[in-house]
Protein backbone atom coordinates (compact mmCIF):
# COMPACT_ATOMS: atom_id res chain seq x y z
CA UNK A 1 0.00 0.00 0.00
CA UNK A 2 0.99 3.62 -0.98
CA UNK A 3 1.82 6.27 1.72
CA UNK A 4 -0.99 8.53 1.79
CA UNK A 5 1.41 11.54 2.51
CA UNK A 6 3.32 10.64 -0.33
CA UNK A 7 0.80 10.57 -2.79
CA UNK A 8 -0.68 14.01 -1.48
CA UNK A 9 3.70 15.48 -1.66
CA UNK A 10 3.82 14.17 -5.17
CA UNK A 11 0.78 13.80 -6.90
CA UNK A 12 1.90 14.41 -10.39
CA UNK A 13 4.86 12.19 -10.20
CA UNK A 14 2.61 9.54 -8.97
CA UNK A 15 0.59 9.97 -11.80
CA UNK A 16 3.19 9.59 -14.64
CA UNK A 17 4.00 6.89 -12.74
CA UNK A 18 0.81 5.09 -12.02
CA UNK A 19 0.25 5.81 -16.23
CA UNK A 20 3.44 4.11 -16.55
CA UNK A 21 2.23 0.77 -15.41
CA UNK A 22 -1.13 0.90 -17.94
CA UNK A 23 -2.71 2.28 -14.50
CA UNK A 24 -5.98 4.83 -14.98
CA UNK A 25 -6.52 5.24 -10.87
CA UNK A 26 -7.99 8.60 -9.83
CA UNK A 27 -5.67 10.23 -7.41
CA UNK A 28 -7.63 13.07 -6.98
CA UNK A 29 -10.78 11.40 -5.92
CA UNK A 30 -8.06 9.53 -3.23
CA UNK A 31 -6.68 13.09 -2.65
CA UNK A 32 -10.34 14.27 -2.13
CA UNK A 33 -10.84 11.70 0.82
CA UNK A 34 -7.73 12.24 2.61
CA UNK A 35 -8.29 15.70 2.66
CA UNK A 36 -11.98 15.38 4.12
CA UNK A 37 -10.53 13.14 6.86
CA UNK A 38 -7.60 15.40 7.54
CA UNK A 39 -10.31 18.11 7.95
CA UNK A 40 -12.12 15.82 10.23
CA UNK A 41 -9.28 15.06 12.27
CA UNK A 42 -8.55 18.67 13.06
CA UNK A 43 -12.71 19.66 13.92
CA UNK A 44 -12.71 16.83 16.18
CA UNK A 45 -9.10 18.05 17.73
CA UNK A 46 -10.38 21.38 17.94
CA UNK A 47 -13.89 20.12 19.77
CA UNK A 48 -11.72 17.62 21.86
CA UNK A 49 -9.54 20.56 23.43
CA UNK A 50 -12.55 22.83 23.59
CA UNK A 51 -14.67 20.50 25.56
CA UNK A 52 -11.76 19.34 28.22
CA UNK A 53 -11.03 23.04 28.92
CA UNK A 54 -15.14 24.00 29.48
CA UNK A 55 -15.34 20.27 31.29
CA UNK A 56 -12.12 21.50 33.63
CA UNK A 57 -13.83 25.61 34.24
CA UNK A 58 -17.70 24.09 35.03
CA UNK A 59 -15.80 22.18 38.29
CA UNK A 60 -13.92 25.71 38.78
CA UNK A 61 -17.37 27.55 38.53
CA UNK A 62 -19.55 25.42 40.63
CA UNK A 63 -17.20 25.76 43.77
CA UNK A 64 -17.13 30.08 42.93
CA UNK A 65 -20.92 29.58 43.03
CA UNK A 66 -21.43 30.77 39.29
CA UNK A 67 -24.38 29.35 36.62
CA UNK A 68 -22.85 26.61 34.62
CA UNK A 69 -25.97 26.03 33.11
CA UNK A 70 -25.12 27.38 29.45
CA UNK A 71 -21.40 26.02 29.69
CA UNK A 72 -22.98 22.42 30.74
CA UNK A 73 -25.31 22.64 27.91
CA UNK A 74 -22.03 23.84 25.20
CA UNK A 75 -20.01 20.90 26.38
CA UNK A 76 -22.93 18.49 26.14
CA UNK A 77 -23.47 19.97 22.56
CA UNK A 78 -19.84 19.31 21.63
CA UNK A 79 -19.42 15.68 22.80
CA UNK A 80 -22.51 15.17 20.75
CA UNK A 81 -20.64 16.71 18.11
CA UNK A 82 -17.50 14.69 18.42
CA UNK A 83 -19.33 11.62 18.65
CA UNK A 84 -20.46 11.98 15.02
CA UNK A 85 -17.13 13.68 13.89
CA UNK A 86 -15.65 10.13 15.07
CA UNK A 87 -17.94 8.26 13.38
CA UNK A 88 -17.27 10.05 10.43
CA UNK A 89 -13.70 9.82 10.37
CA UNK A 90 -14.00 5.67 10.74
CA UNK A 91 -15.93 5.41 7.88
CA UNK A 92 -13.78 7.89 5.80
CA UNK A 93 -10.90 5.94 6.94
CA UNK A 94 -12.31 3.04 5.66
CA UNK A 95 -13.39 4.76 2.58
CA UNK A 96 -9.89 5.61 2.00
CA UNK A 97 -7.91 2.28 3.10
CA UNK A 98 -10.30 0.69 0.34
CA UNK A 99 -8.99 3.17 -2.47
CA UNK A 100 -5.90 2.62 -1.80
CA UNK A 101 -5.97 -0.88 -1.69
CA UNK A 102 -6.59 -1.04 -5.30
CA UNK A 103 -3.31 1.14 -6.17
CA UNK A 104 -0.40 -0.71 -7.20
CA UNK A 105 3.25 -0.07 -6.24
CA UNK A 106 5.23 2.53 -7.50
CA UNK A 107 7.67 1.63 -10.20
CA UNK A 108 11.77 1.97 -8.59
CA UNK A 109 13.33 4.51 -11.14
CA UNK A 110 15.79 2.21 -12.42
CA UNK A 111 12.65 -0.17 -14.16
CA UNK A 112 12.41 0.50 -17.92
CA UNK A 113 9.39 2.10 -19.22
CA UNK A 114 7.29 0.11 -21.35
CA UNK A 115 3.68 -0.36 -22.49
CA UNK A 116 3.44 -4.41 -21.85
CA UNK A 117 5.83 -7.59 -22.12
CA UNK A 118 7.31 -6.41 -25.47
CA UNK A 119 9.07 -3.45 -23.08
CA UNK A 120 10.57 -5.93 -21.05
CA UNK A 121 14.44 -6.03 -21.41
CA UNK A 122 16.76 -9.19 -21.19
CA UNK A 123 19.77 -8.65 -18.89
CA UNK A 124 21.43 -12.45 -19.10
CA UNK A 125 21.81 -16.27 -20.93
CA UNK A 126 23.19 -18.64 -19.70
CA UNK A 127 23.46 -22.46 -21.11
CA UNK A 128 23.37 -23.53 -24.33
CA UNK A 129 19.93 -24.78 -25.27
CA UNK A 130 20.29 -28.71 -26.61
CA UNK A 131 20.56 -29.45 -30.51
CA UNK A 132 18.32 -32.78 -30.95
CA UNK A 133 19.04 -34.97 -33.65
CA UNK A 134 15.45 -36.12 -33.93
CA UNK A 135 11.72 -34.47 -33.44
CA UNK A 136 11.98 -33.37 -30.07
CA UNK A 137 8.56 -34.43 -28.25
CA UNK A 138 6.53 -31.99 -25.81
CA UNK A 139 6.79 -32.96 -22.22
CA UNK A 140 2.99 -33.82 -21.49
CA UNK A 141 3.45 -36.95 -24.83
CA UNK A 142 7.11 -37.52 -22.52
CA UNK A 143 5.49 -38.00 -19.63
CA UNK A 144 2.52 -40.08 -21.19
CA UNK A 145 4.91 -42.49 -23.35
CA UNK A 146 6.50 -42.94 -20.18
CA UNK A 147 3.48 -43.28 -18.03
CA UNK A 148 4.87 -40.76 -15.04
CA UNK A 149 2.26 -37.72 -15.90
CA UNK A 150 -1.27 -38.62 -15.97
CA UNK A 151 -3.78 -35.75 -16.41
CA UNK A 152 -6.52 -37.81 -17.61
CA UNK A 153 -6.92 -39.44 -14.36
CA UNK A 154 -6.84 -36.25 -12.40
CA UNK A 155 -9.00 -34.63 -14.86
CA UNK A 156 -11.80 -37.76 -14.03
CA UNK A 157 -11.11 -37.10 -10.10
CA UNK A 158 -10.80 -33.71 -9.85
CA UNK A 159 -10.99 -31.38 -13.47
CA UNK A 160 -8.64 -30.20 -16.19
CA UNK A 161 -6.03 -28.38 -15.25
CA UNK A 162 -4.75 -30.99 -12.30
CA UNK A 163 -2.14 -33.64 -12.67
CA UNK A 164 -1.38 -37.36 -11.19
CA UNK A 165 2.40 -38.03 -11.05
CA UNK A 166 3.21 -41.46 -11.02
CA UNK A 167 6.53 -43.28 -10.74
CA UNK A 168 9.74 -41.94 -11.00
CA UNK A 169 7.63 -38.71 -11.82
CA UNK A 170 6.69 -38.44 -8.38
CA UNK A 171 9.74 -39.21 -7.81
CA UNK A 172 11.39 -36.58 -9.87
CA UNK A 173 9.19 -34.07 -8.50
CA UNK A 174 9.82 -34.94 -4.47
CA UNK A 175 13.58 -35.17 -5.54
CA UNK A 176 13.24 -31.05 -6.55
CA UNK A 177 11.57 -30.21 -3.87
CA UNK A 178 14.23 -31.76 -1.51
CA UNK A 179 16.83 -30.49 -3.66
CA UNK A 180 15.76 -27.17 -4.22
CA UNK A 181 15.22 -26.94 0.07
CA UNK A 182 18.79 -28.09 0.44
CA UNK A 183 20.58 -25.24 -1.94
CA UNK A 184 18.93 -22.81 -0.26
CA UNK A 185 19.65 -23.81 3.38
CA UNK A 186 22.82 -24.32 2.61
CA UNK A 187 23.05 -20.32 1.08
CA UNK A 188 21.23 -19.51 4.06
CA UNK A 189 17.71 -19.56 4.23
CA UNK A 190 16.02 -20.79 7.14
CA UNK A 191 13.50 -23.37 6.05
CA UNK A 192 9.87 -22.86 6.98
CA UNK A 193 7.03 -25.17 6.49
CA UNK A 194 3.23 -23.69 7.40
CA UNK A 195 0.19 -24.02 6.80
CA UNK A 196 -1.43 -24.22 3.27
CA UNK A 197 -4.36 -22.51 4.63
CA UNK A 198 -4.22 -18.22 5.59
CA UNK A 199 -6.70 -15.96 6.63
CA UNK A 200 -8.07 -12.90 4.71
CA UNK A 201 -5.96 -10.45 7.01
CA UNK A 202 -2.62 -12.19 5.24
CA UNK A 203 -4.04 -12.68 2.01
CA UNK A 204 -4.23 -8.51 2.17
CA UNK A 205 -1.14 -8.09 3.67
CA UNK A 206 0.89 -9.44 0.35
CA UNK A 207 -1.34 -7.82 -1.98
CA UNK A 208 -3.88 -10.78 -3.51
CA UNK A 209 -6.84 -8.83 -1.32
CA UNK A 210 -9.15 -7.12 -2.52
CA UNK A 211 -8.06 -6.58 -6.02
CA UNK A 212 -7.31 -10.15 -7.05
CA UNK A 213 -10.36 -12.09 -4.96
CA UNK A 214 -11.46 -13.81 -8.00
CA UNK A 215 -8.20 -15.59 -8.91
CA UNK A 216 -8.14 -17.14 -5.30
CA UNK A 217 -9.46 -20.67 -4.27
CA UNK A 218 -11.61 -19.93 -0.83
CA UNK A 219 -12.86 -22.30 1.51
CA UNK A 220 -16.53 -21.92 1.63
CA UNK A 221 -17.83 -20.65 4.92
CA UNK A 222 -14.69 -19.52 6.57
CA UNK A 223 -11.92 -16.66 6.76
CA UNK A 224 -9.45 -18.94 5.39
CA UNK A 225 -7.79 -18.98 1.53
CA UNK A 226 -5.83 -21.72 0.11
CA UNK A 227 -2.34 -20.16 0.06
CA UNK A 228 -1.60 -18.95 -4.15
CA UNK A 229 1.85 -19.14 -2.81
CA UNK A 230 4.31 -19.42 0.05
CA UNK A 231 5.20 -15.71 -0.19
CA UNK A 232 1.89 -15.29 2.04
CA UNK A 233 2.70 -17.19 4.91
CA UNK A 234 6.02 -16.19 5.00
CA UNK A 235 5.95 -12.45 4.86
CA UNK A 236 3.20 -12.81 6.95
CA UNK A 237 4.95 -14.39 9.83
CA UNK A 238 6.20 -10.89 11.18
CA UNK A 239 2.87 -8.51 10.17
CA UNK A 240 2.01 -6.68 12.92
CA UNK A 241 5.75 -6.44 14.35
CA UNK A 242 8.77 -4.30 15.40
CA UNK A 243 12.11 -6.28 14.36
CA UNK A 244 14.89 -5.97 16.16
CA UNK A 245 16.77 -8.31 13.51
CA UNK A 246 17.34 -7.91 9.99
CA UNK A 247 17.93 -9.47 7.41
CA UNK A 248 15.88 -12.28 7.71
CA UNK A 249 15.52 -15.11 4.88
CA UNK A 250 13.32 -17.89 4.29
CA UNK A 251 12.12 -20.55 2.17
CA UNK A 252 9.44 -22.77 1.94
CA UNK A 253 7.94 -25.73 0.18
CA UNK A 254 4.21 -25.10 -0.57
CA UNK A 255 1.15 -26.44 -2.45
CA UNK A 256 0.32 -23.72 -4.46
CA UNK A 257 -3.46 -22.94 -5.73
CA UNK A 258 -4.62 -20.77 -8.62
CA UNK A 259 -7.89 -20.48 -10.20
CA UNK A 260 -6.21 -18.53 -12.99
CA UNK A 261 -9.04 -16.66 -14.30
CA UNK A 262 -8.32 -15.64 -17.82
CA UNK A 263 -6.08 -17.81 -18.83
CA UNK A 264 -8.67 -20.17 -21.33
CA UNK A 265 -6.76 -21.98 -23.31
CA UNK A 266 -2.94 -20.96 -22.50
CA UNK A 267 -1.25 -23.83 -21.50
CA UNK A 268 -3.86 -26.50 -21.25
CA UNK A 269 -1.89 -29.10 -21.84
CA UNK A 270 1.07 -30.60 -19.50
CA UNK A 271 2.57 -28.75 -16.29
CA UNK A 272 2.97 -25.08 -16.92
CA UNK A 273 -0.43 -23.59 -16.13
CA UNK A 274 -2.29 -25.73 -13.43
CA UNK A 275 -4.49 -25.18 -10.56
CA UNK A 276 -2.09 -27.08 -8.22
CA UNK A 277 0.86 -27.03 -8.10
CA UNK A 278 4.26 -27.35 -6.27
CA UNK A 279 6.47 -24.07 -5.71
CA UNK A 280 10.14 -23.47 -3.27
CA UNK A 281 9.51 -20.19 -2.31
CA UNK A 282 12.45 -17.49 -1.13
CA UNK A 283 11.43 -14.27 1.34
CA UNK A 284 13.40 -11.70 2.54
CA UNK A 285 12.48 -9.08 4.94
CA UNK A 286 15.28 -6.37 5.18
CA UNK A 287 16.23 -2.32 5.88
CA UNK A 288 15.03 -0.30 3.21
CA UNK A 289 18.55 0.49 2.83
CA UNK A 290 19.58 -3.08 1.47
CA UNK A 291 16.68 -3.91 -0.88
CA UNK A 292 17.96 -3.48 -3.82
CA UNK A 293 21.42 -5.60 -3.18
CA UNK A 294 18.68 -8.15 -1.96
CA UNK A 295 17.08 -8.28 -4.95
CA UNK A 296 20.00 -9.53 -6.75
CA UNK A 297 20.89 -11.86 -3.97
CA UNK A 298 17.74 -13.66 -3.93
CA UNK A 299 18.06 -13.43 -8.22
CA UNK A 300 21.17 -14.95 -8.29
CA UNK A 301 20.27 -17.73 -5.58
CA UNK A 302 17.03 -18.60 -7.78
CA UNK A 303 19.04 -19.40 -10.75
CA UNK A 304 21.63 -21.11 -9.23
CA UNK A 305 18.78 -23.56 -9.25
CA UNK A 306 19.05 -24.21 -13.08
CA UNK A 307 22.89 -23.54 -12.97
CA UNK A 308 23.07 -27.09 -10.80
CA UNK A 309 20.43 -28.74 -13.31
CA UNK A 310 22.22 -27.12 -16.12
CA UNK A 311 19.07 -25.89 -17.73
CA UNK A 312 19.38 -23.03 -20.38
CA UNK A 313 17.75 -19.91 -19.06
CA UNK A 314 17.53 -16.08 -19.47
CA UNK A 315 16.90 -13.36 -17.31
CA UNK A 316 14.95 -10.49 -18.08
CA UNK A 317 13.55 -7.27 -16.37
CA UNK A 318 10.31 -6.65 -16.09
CA UNK A 319 9.50 -3.07 -17.70
CA UNK A 320 6.84 -0.47 -15.85
CA UNK A 321 3.18 -1.98 -17.80
CA UNK A 322 4.51 -5.64 -17.13
CA UNK A 323 5.03 -5.14 -13.06
CA UNK A 324 2.82 -7.24 -11.06
CA UNK A 325 0.80 -5.24 -8.79
CA UNK A 326 2.70 -5.05 -5.61
CA UNK A 327 6.12 -4.97 -7.14
CA UNK A 328 8.17 -2.14 -7.59
CA UNK A 329 11.20 -3.97 -9.21
CA UNK A 330 11.13 -7.84 -10.97
CA UNK A 331 13.50 -10.07 -12.67
CA UNK A 332 11.64 -12.97 -14.86
CA UNK A 333 14.22 -16.31 -14.63
CA UNK A 334 12.92 -18.03 -17.94
CA UNK A 335 13.66 -21.70 -18.61
CA UNK A 336 14.13 -22.67 -22.40
CA UNK A 337 11.70 -25.37 -23.41
CA UNK A 338 12.29 -27.14 -26.61
CA UNK A 339 8.24 -27.53 -27.54
CA UNK A 340 7.54 -24.21 -27.24
CA UNK A 341 10.89 -23.28 -29.52
CA UNK A 342 11.02 -20.43 -26.39
CA UNK A 343 11.97 -19.79 -22.65
CA UNK A 344 9.27 -19.88 -20.59
CA UNK A 345 8.82 -18.39 -16.99
CA UNK A 346 10.39 -20.77 -13.97
CA UNK A 347 10.94 -17.99 -11.20
CA UNK A 348 9.42 -14.10 -10.73
CA UNK A 349 11.96 -12.31 -8.48
CA UNK A 350 10.50 -8.73 -6.89
CA UNK A 351 11.38 -5.95 -5.03
CA UNK A 352 8.03 -4.59 -3.22
CA UNK A 353 9.72 -1.92 -1.12
CA UNK A 354 7.85 -1.15 1.83
CA UNK A 355 4.48 -1.64 0.17
CA UNK A 356 3.61 -4.96 1.56
CA UNK A 357 5.03 -4.07 4.97
CA UNK A 358 2.44 -0.75 5.21
CA UNK A 359 -0.28 -3.43 4.84
CA UNK A 360 0.74 -6.18 6.85
CA UNK A 361 2.26 -3.43 9.55
CA UNK A 362 5.47 -4.66 9.49
CA UNK A 363 8.43 -2.24 10.90
CA UNK A 364 12.20 -2.85 12.50
CA UNK A 365 13.98 -0.17 14.45
CA UNK A 366 17.06 1.23 12.77
CA UNK A 367 20.43 1.73 14.44
CA UNK A 368 19.46 5.05 15.78
CA UNK A 369 16.60 3.57 17.36
CA UNK A 370 13.76 5.12 14.51
CA UNK A 371 10.98 2.99 13.58
CA UNK A 372 10.64 2.12 10.13
CA UNK A 373 8.59 -0.21 7.68
CA UNK A 374 10.58 -3.06 5.97
CA UNK A 375 11.32 -3.77 2.45
CA UNK A 376 9.94 -7.40 1.53
CA UNK A 377 11.13 -9.25 -1.20
CA UNK A 378 10.00 -12.69 -2.85
CA UNK A 379 11.07 -15.20 -5.82
CA UNK A 380 10.39 -18.70 -6.72
CA UNK A 381 13.31 -20.77 -6.31
CA UNK A 382 11.62 -22.78 -7.68
CA UNK A 383 8.64 -23.61 -9.78
CA UNK A 384 9.10 -27.69 -9.01
CA UNK A 385 6.29 -28.61 -11.77
CA UNK A 386 7.50 -26.39 -15.00
CA UNK A 387 11.02 -27.60 -13.69
CA UNK A 388 9.79 -30.86 -14.59
CA UNK A 389 8.53 -30.40 -17.44
CA UNK A 390 12.16 -28.53 -18.55
CA UNK A 391 13.96 -31.44 -17.70
CA UNK A 392 11.69 -33.47 -19.15
CA UNK A 393 12.06 -31.30 -22.89
CA UNK A 394 15.67 -30.88 -22.41
CA UNK A 395 16.84 -34.22 -21.19
CA UNK A 396 15.32 -36.59 -23.36
CA UNK A 397 16.68 -38.72 -25.38
CA UNK A 398 15.96 -40.55 -28.67
CA UNK A 399 14.98 -43.73 -27.59
CA UNK A 400 12.21 -41.90 -25.25
CA UNK A 401 14.23 -41.78 -22.05
CA UNK A 402 15.29 -39.12 -19.80
CA UNK A 403 18.67 -38.65 -18.66
CA UNK A 404 18.32 -37.21 -14.77
CA UNK A 405 20.50 -34.42 -14.27
CA UNK A 406 23.86 -35.38 -12.39
CA UNK A 407 22.85 -32.96 -9.60
CA UNK A 408 20.00 -35.02 -8.91
CA UNK A 409 21.11 -38.51 -9.17
CA UNK A 410 21.56 -39.04 -5.13
CA UNK A 411 17.05 -37.72 -4.71
CA UNK A 412 16.65 -40.50 -7.75
CA UNK A 413 18.44 -42.99 -6.78
CA UNK A 414 18.58 -43.94 -11.18
CA UNK A 415 20.37 -41.88 -14.37
CA UNK A 416 17.43 -42.29 -16.29
CA UNK A 417 13.65 -42.13 -16.47
CA UNK A 418 12.01 -45.23 -18.66
CA UNK A 419 9.66 -47.34 -18.91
Amino acid sequence: MLDIKRIAEDKDNIKVTLLNRNCDVDIDSVLVLYNKLKDALKKVETLKEKSNKFSADIAKFKKQGKDTKDIVKMVADDKSNIKILDQSIAELEKELKSALAYIPNIPDSSVPIGKDESGNVEVLVFGDKPKFDFSPKAHWDLGNDLKILDQTTAANITGSRFCIYRGLGARLERSLINFMLDTHTKNGYTEIFAPFMVNADSMFGTGQLPKFEEDMFKVASTDYYLVPTAEVTLTNMHSQQILNQLNLSYCAYSACFRKEGGSAGRDSRGLIRQHQFNKIELVKICTQESSQEQLEIITKDAQSILQLLELPYRIIELCTGDLGFSSAKTYDIEVWMPSYNRYVEISSCSNFGDFQSRRSNIKYRDSNGKTKFAHTLNGSGLAVGRTVAAILENYQQNDGTITVPKVLLPYMGTDKISL
